[in-house]
């Protein structure tokens, strides 16, 4: 798992650095139809390659492998495809791909992965990078009106936008589930929702994150906020206010989620059964909630 668990959650960072790049310095080159994105649409982590993917137009290009929602401490698995194998790797559990590279691999299997499909090795599950590179690298097999998901003007700013959202909302809610003890989830609490409320009021004036365009940015925010009624709220206690009683992030987030892209790779019933069931720790009768009605997140959002 991406975490460690004590008083304080630390998410563990340590990732393969591979990357995928126009002049293979890693021995990895860009080249459409040899690798294969493993990506969950569970994990939040994930679901921002498989938008990022769709958003650039690179479903031709790289591949797209999906485990299903609930794993064990072993690794993600592809109950979903039929007799439980990925249908283009041919394994069943993601660790194959993660061992057939690295033998005695010492870390959790991590979600996104990008694999060599023909070789069956992983190249990198290093997830921020995963996303820049299918910006950046593969660039010249982007669809003709794909959006500039980084763009130069404002691209420092975004760089720190993108990390306080990393550090106090993306990875805040999650500082406040595994809390454990009363004073550090409490102090979790204060963090995420300082940002929340930065959010809030970034957003009255503005429909995305860094202005009038999509950028990676709110990628990254989204993937957070599509979860936070869901699962945060009540599962990692970050009950203050739900999101749909925050009106300027409520109205952002169904703007994005009826953008093609996002709320098409947003399954809500893959994403409860992952925290509730996989989460024995944090819900230990594996009870998944019925609600909230997903229908909500089609209403007008009022954002054009």
């Amino acid at each position: 798992m991406p975490y460690v668990e004590k008083d304080h959650f630390n998410r563990d960072m340590n990732y393969v650095p591979d990357r995928i790049t126009r002049d293979g310095r890693d021995g990895w080159p860009v080249e459409p139809g040899r690798y294969r994105l493993v990506a969950a649409k569970a994990c939040p982590w994930a679901t921002r390659a498989i938008i990022v993917r769709q958003l650039l137009g690179l479903e031709d290009v790289i591949s797209l492998g999906m485990p299903g929602p609930v794993h064990d401490e072993d690794s993600w698995t592809f109950e979903l495809d039929e007799g439980g194998r990925d249908p283009v790797l041919g394994i069943e559990q993601l660790r194959e791909a993660y061992v057939a590279r690295f033998p005695d691999y010492p870390r959790g299997i991590t979600v996104p992965a990008m694999v060599d499909v023909p070789s069956g090795q992983l190249v990198t599950n290093d997830f921020p990078w995963i996303t820049h590179d299918f910006f950046f690298e593969w660039s010249d097999h982007h669809r003709e009106d794909a959006p500039d998901l980084w763009p130069a003007a404002v691209r420092e700013e975004m760089e720190d936008v993108m990390q306080h959202v990393f550090t106090e909302v993306n990875n805040g809610v999650y500082r406040c589930g595994f809390a454990g003890t009363q004073g550090a989830y409490e102090k979790a609490y204060r963090r995420l929702w300082d940002a929340m409320d930065w959010l809030e009021e970034r957003l009255a004036g503005r429909r995305y994150l860094m202005g009038d365009t999509i950028t990676e940015a709110d990628v990254r925010l989204f993937t957070t906020l599509a979860r936070f009624d869901a699962v945060y709220h009540g599962h990692f206690k970050c009950n203050r206010q739900k999101l749909t009683e925050l009106p300027h992030l409520w109205g952002y987030a169904r703007d994005l989620f009826q953008t093609p892209g996002f709320g098409d790779n947003t399954d809500f019933d893959q994403i409860k059964a992952h925290y509730y069931r996989v989460q024995s720790d944090v819900n230990p009768t594996g009870v998944v909630p019925a609600g909230p009605d997903p229908d909500v997140w089609l209403t007008p959002h009022g954002r054009g």
